[in-house]
């Protein structure tokens, strides 16, 4: 998927995924697709970005924990940007301070409820794939692809 122009958008793997990281900003709430044994389940999860690093936290009890134990593969979408990866079961929120002082500064009422629970845990989720829905000035719609294996771009508009 060689970076390539499309109606006169050029993007490189290194452009793309800072425009990526920007039109997330530090954090989102997205929705987090997971499955096992067939079982897909969405949900919302409050995750934050930390050098272009893709964090979140729940309970090592939950359904989604056990399925992402089970199955890494994952996907996570909001904002017309969807990324597919791979996620990583993490120790307690506790062991990592960098998510800790961001999760209590973004989501506060949160952090206070649930952070320091022994069965709080944090989950990374390592990009592979992603795909940005967007519109440029003249409101033509555009998706860049992104592929983080081979670190290559594209951006292709559709009618």
């Amino acid at each position: 998927m060689r970076s390539e122009r499309a109606s006169g958008r050029e993007i490189d793997f290194r452009g793309a995924v800072g425009a990526m990281y920007e039109k997330l900003g530090d954090r989102a709430v997205m929705a987090l697709a997971s499955s096992l044994n067939d079982h897909v389940t969405v949900r919302s999860v409050s995750c934050i970005f930390i050098e272009n690093r893709l964090f979140f936290k729940t309970d090592k009890n939950f359904y989604k924990t056990k399925q992402l134990l089970a199955n890494p593969n994952t996907a996570l979408c909001v904002g017309g940007v969807q990324i597919e990866g791979a996620a990583e079961v993490r120790g307690p929120v506790k062991d990592e301070p960098v998510f800790e002082e961001l999760y209590k500064k973004y989501w506060d009422k949160s952090y206070n409820a649930y952070a320091h629970e022994e069965s709080e845990i944090l989950v990374e989720v390592t990009p592979k794939f992603a795909e940005i829905w967007d519109q440029d000035e003249d409101y033509r719609g555009f998706q860049t692809f992104i592929d983080f294996e081979t670190e290559e771009a594209a951006v292709r508009y559709y009618d």
